[in-house]
This record gives C-alpha cells, sequence and structure tokens, in this order.
C-alpha cells in the first residue's frame, strides 16, 4: 500500500540519534510518504546524517533555530493536500496516515485529525516506562489521551469523533490549505504550546478538529531537551495567546489561574517577565476569537485547571 496524500514534516535540533530513530520507522511505513526535514541549525551533525540516510527525505538545512516555524517552511515545499507533523522522537504507525488522509477526504469541514499517542521509554532513560507502570520497553497511553478522548466540546453530528479545542502537533495530520490560509505557526511563539493559537485561527476560519482513536502516533520521549527552557517558553506562549485571542474576562482569568499555579520559582517569573515585555506587539495584532469559538475555549478552562497532564514543570 502506498499513499500519496500526505507528506511528513519533522522538525530537528541536535538530536541526530532520535531523529535517525524516527526516520528508520518512516521508512517502514506501508504508505511510503515523502518526508520532510527541517533542521533548525543542529551542530551534531544532523544534516549530513539526514543525508545519508536511505529514507531519502528532503532536507532544508537553517543556520538557526526557527523552531515550530519549520514547519512552515517544510509546508511550502510541500506538493500534497494533507501535512503530518512529526518530531525527531515520534513516528506514526503504519496505516495512521492513510486512516486520517481517508477521514480529511469524507468530511470537507475537518481541518485537522489528532491521533492517539503512545509512549516508549527511551533507552536513555530506562526508568521512564517503569515509572508508568510498564514493563521494560513496554509502551503506555499517553496521560493526555485520556483528556482527548473525553473532551468536553459539542460536535457537529457529522464529526467523527470528539471535537478539539486544540492539537498536539507530533500527533496531528493537517489539511495543507487550511494550514497555509492561516498563516501556519507564528514566528513569535518558536516552541511551547505553539498549536494553541493555529488551532484557534483554524476554528475562527470555519474548520474543526477532531480526534481518532483508532489511529495511533507513537513517542520515544527524548532525554535530550532543556525542560526548563520549554517550560518558559510554554508558560509566555500560553500568556501571549490568551491576549491575542480572549476577551478580556478570559484573559485575566486565565492569567490569574496561571499566576496561581505555575511553580513560584525564577523560572516562572521570567516566563511572565517575557510575556509583559511582548505586550506592545500583542496588542497591535490582538484579534478576539468569533463567539462560537469562544465559548468552546470557556468549556476548556475548568479541564485544563485540573488537568494532570498540562501541568508546566521541569
Amino acid at each position: 500500500m502506498t499513499d500519496p496524500r500526505t507528506t511528513v514534516i519533522v522538525i530537528t535540533r541536535n538530536r541526530s540519534d532520535d531523529l535517525l530513530h524516527t526516520l528508520d520507522r518512516l521508512a517502514e511505513l506501508p504508505e511510503k510518504p515523502p518526508v520532510v526535514v527541517v533542521d533548525n541549525g543542529s551542530t551534531d551533525g544532523t544534516a549530513s546524517a539526514v543525508r545519508r540516510h536511505p529514507l531519502a527525505p528532503r532536507l532544508i538545512p537553517l543556520d538557526h533555530n526557527a523552531g515550530a516555524v519549520g514547519r512552515n517552511l517544510a509546508a511550502r515545499v510541500a506538493a500534497t493536500p494533507y501535512l503530518a507533523f512529526c518530531d525527531d522522537d515520534s513516528w506514526w504507525e503504519p496505516g495512521a496516515l492513510a486512516g486520517a488522509a481517508d477521514l480529511l477526504d469524507a468530511y470537507g469541514r475537518l481541518g485537522a485529525v489528532t491521533a492517539r499517542i503512545m509512549v516508549h521509554p527511551h533507552p536513555d532513560a530506562p526508568e521512564a516506562g517503569a515509572a508508568s507502570g510498564a514493563g521494560p520497553g513496554e509502551p503506555v497511553e499517553d496521560p493526555i489521551v485520556q483528556e482527548l478522548r473525553h473532551s468536553p466540546l459539542p460536535a457537529p453530528s457529522w464529526l467523527p469523533g470528539p471535537a478539539l479545542g486544540s492539537f498536539l502537533a507530533a500527533a496531528t495530520v493537517l489539511r495543507a490549505d487550511a494550514f497555509r490560509a492561516a498563516g501556519g505557526f507564528s514566528p513569535r511563539l518558536v516552541l511551547g504550546g505553539e498549536e494553541e493559537l493555529l488551532a484557534a485561527d483554524l476554528a475562527a476560519d470555519g474548520w474543526w478538529l477532531v480526534y481518532a482513536d483508532r489511529l495511533t502516533v507513537h513517542h520515544r520521549a527524548s532525554p535530550h531537551r532543556d525542560a526548563t527552557l520549554r517550560r518558559r517558553q510554554g508558560i509566555r506562549n500560553t500568556l501571549w495567546f490568551t491576549w491575542l485571542r480572549r476577551p478580556l474576562p478570559a484573559a485575566v482569568r486565565r492569567t490569574r489561574v496561571l499566576a496561581s499555579t505555575v511553580p513560584r520559582d525564577a523560572v516562572s517569573v521570567r516566563a511572565f517577565a517575557e510575556a509583559a515585555g511582548g505586550l506592545p506587539w500583542v496588542l497591535r495584532e490582538r484579534r478576539p476569537l468569533p463567539r462560537e469559538v469562544e465559548s468552546r475555549l470557556r468549556l476548556l478552562e475548568a479541564p485544563q485547571r485540573e488537568s494532570t497532564a498540562r501541568r508546566y514543570c521541569g
């Protein structure tokens, strides 16, 4: 089985071993999708390793770290109607890309399909599997999946699964035209919860996002990451999204919740300071969401507060 409908887009930076493992898995897919790798200024020989890999993905080497914007660059050269995002430590299960494309083919107002996520212990951090209650090398379902599966959002009768208010990039296939029309990922946010702004803009454009339980993506979380930086950027980006798109009462409410729940340390202080520093451009670019989209986001506020899978830690 081959399937030419979906391009897989991978962004990476200084995680060559993880990336090669992912490319090995993508090479095994029966769909044989075209693959584009964006190297965000790696200094560990990633670009050379990609050029030598038998999969022969298209490589876009950058001399700097563009973060999630690397996906935008790959989307410009993709010729398929659908885009499947993939991190350098994740990969799609055989048949999942075809299944997502089938859904997008069948439902013209569907903008994105998010798959179930199975987490594998990383060989450099074998304790991860045991901490999740799994045996050695045994994958477990990511805790966020329960929240996706039981999304509280109302959905139109035609939607083939639970409606979502956002998505996880490494587990999602998007309609390419919708992605481009919405502007892709914001260059302001770099990485860390960057999906929330794009998801809201897709919804404002009339697209629906869905969770598909029968499709699976695998994640072998790399320990080679700066968790502190990711937390700082995640808090900052949440605040920026909130003030860019939410009405004033909701923005104030969410800011207060964040201030009362994030760790009380220097990382959180710096995140709030960076968010405040961006206030001039946020106010210039502020565009509150349509009422129907805002009403959906309001329904997610309580689940977000109670979530054990969305904590800002690290």
